[in-house]
């Protein structure tokens, strides 16, 4: 066979329609095979079809990490449109980082598909674009389908960082909606694996917290699932393919997944192509050295020390981190904008197993008592911020010498504080001045503890403390994380 020369070859008109045709195989079979759009739904993607189908007021543009499902969500979400009725040969999926695609602008593409298929208003074009940042111009081609009312609908996805390169901001304005998918929680890592164990949301956290306190059947013990889930990260991949594997095996393979993907990957090529950096290396490191200050306030003046570079830079950097959602930082509560600005962060990541990837930490967060601390954490700050993306509310810290509150979540009207730890005999000084000089979370602070099943309301208890066990209160919170979006995209 004489091999092809890249040099002299051109791609014919056949070339550009088998590439459409390849990425969309449920116009022949009439629906998406199941390897594309796996049987178990996240939240996310049973909410999206409903929003292109029923209520099409903006376009809608998913946003999170590497690895994360975003795909599959979009191939799921293609399958619930066809099972609502449309016909699959008016659901198109494209990938805009296909060579193929390269050579036509979106508006070209988007122009040609309407024509194939006589879309009109009354029966649109559903296209499911992903990676929509690689396409020229995204944004200005949105805003145009928009104002001159294409026959189209659209949900596209985009590496979180990636999206926001030359980005016109004022384009999206009242034109596409970002949704945030992060990595599964905890409710959706048990049903994952047929464990559903949600519990009612109800108006707001508060409220659901207090629902979990007065849940009637106790949670089966669920120490070992919420371990693995941990330390394995919460990428749908990486749980599929390491269940039924002994823990330690799953988590050195996990780890070895994410130091390459999410860790070398984003420091490395994705970071850098976006914001020219020029010594990547520099970055690498910096999230090395916030991956040991997890759960710990961030020392910005000894970051710019040790890596020899400008405080500003090191804010700098940061910021880039959070955008590719690796990282996420708390501000003090306080009681002006000015003091919140003004104190230090704390630092967590968006999963903890990355963090245990780029520190190399092998089988030591399930063997150390130290380590599954800041897991334990971690996961109670990881759930709270999901909810917080969903709800616009504030998620903060609380420290004053050396009393402190791990979380404040930040409602307008019913407010929560939260103190997590792993013992029930736990000091509760931290949260009582914390109350005594907040007085609206009298009454609306919980301790949450890894190693103790008691379930207490504040009102219960002498010192105005709910109690509730790690494992209700991260069903608790994700709960509230899906009520939140559904309400966030007006649907069912």
């Amino acid at each position: 066979m004489v091999p092809m020369d890249s040099t002299t070859w051109k791609p014919q008109p056949s070339d550009y329609l088998d590439a459409l045709v390849h990425q969309n195989p449920w116009h022949g079979l009439g629906n998406v095979p199941e390897a594309l759009a796996r049987p178990t739904k996240r939240h996310l993607a049973q909410c999206l079809w409903q929003v292109l189908v029923e209520s099409p007021l903006r376009f809608q543009l998913v946003l999170g990490p590497r690895r994360v499902g975003k795909t599959v969500a979009l191939y799921q979400t293609a399958q619930q449109i066809i099972d609502s009725g449309v016909s699959p040969k008016r659901v198109w999926f494209m990938r805009m980082d296909h060579p193929l695609l390269h050579h036509y602008p979106l508006g070209s593409w988007a122009k040609a598909l309407v024509r194939r298929e006589n879309a009109t208003a009354e029966s649109p074009l559903y296209l499911l674009l992903d990676e929509l940042n690689y396409a020229k111009n995204w944004d200005l081609w949105l805003k145009t389908f928009y104002d001159e009312q294409w026959p189209i609908r659209i949900a596209a996805t985009s590496s979180s960082v990636a999206a926001l390169r030359d980005r016109q901001v004022e384009s999206g304005i009242g034109r596409w909606t970002e949704q945030f998918l992060t990595p599964y929680n905890f409710d959706e890592y048990l049903r994952l694996h047929n464990q559903d164990l949600s519990m009612p949301a109800v108006t707001s956290l508060h409220a659901t917290l207090r629902a979990a306190v007065q849940r009637e059947t106790p949670l089966p013990n669920l120490a070992a699932s919420r371990t693995l889930y941990a330390v394995v990260g919460g990428f749908p991949e990486l749980l599929l393919q390491h269940d039924g594997l002994p823990l330690e095996e799953a988590l050195l393979r996990s780890q070895q997944t994410l130091r390459s993907e999410a860790v070398q990957r984003v420091t490395g090529m994705d970071l850098p192509q976006t914001f020219q950096i020029r010594e990547p290396i520099i970055l690498e490191r910096l999230l090395y050295l916030l991956a040991g200050q997890m759960c710990g306030q961030m020392g910005v003046s000894n970051l710019a020390t040790t890596l020899e570079i400008t405080k500003a830079t090191v804010l700098q950097y940061i910021s880039y981190l959070e955008r590719a959602f690796l990282i996420f930082t708390l501000p003090p509560y306080a009681g002006s904008e000015e003091a919140i600005q003004r104190r230090g962060r704390k630092v967590y990541f968006v999963d903890g197993a990355v963090r245990n990837a780029a520190l190399d930490r092998g089988l030591a967060c399930i063997s150390d008592t130290a380590e599954r601390g800041f897991l334990i954490e971690n996961l109670a700050a990881s759930h709270l911020y999901g909810l917080s993306l969903q709800t616009g509310s504030r998620l903060f810290h609380w420290r004053e010498k050396k009393l402190e509150v791990d979380f404040v979540y930040d409602d307008p009207a019913e407010p929560v504080g939260v103190e997590v730890t792993s013992s029930a005999r736990h000091t509760l000084k931290g949260i009582k001045a914390f109350y005594a000089k907040h007085p609206r979370f009298v009454g609306k602070c919980f301790l949450v503890s890894s190693e103790s099943s008691i379930r207490r309301l504040p009102e219960d208890d002498p010192d105005q403390i709910g109690r509730l066990p790690l494992d209700d209160f991260l069903l608790a919170v994700s709960t509230q994380t899906s009520r939140a979006l559904s309400i966030r995209l007006g649907v069912s």
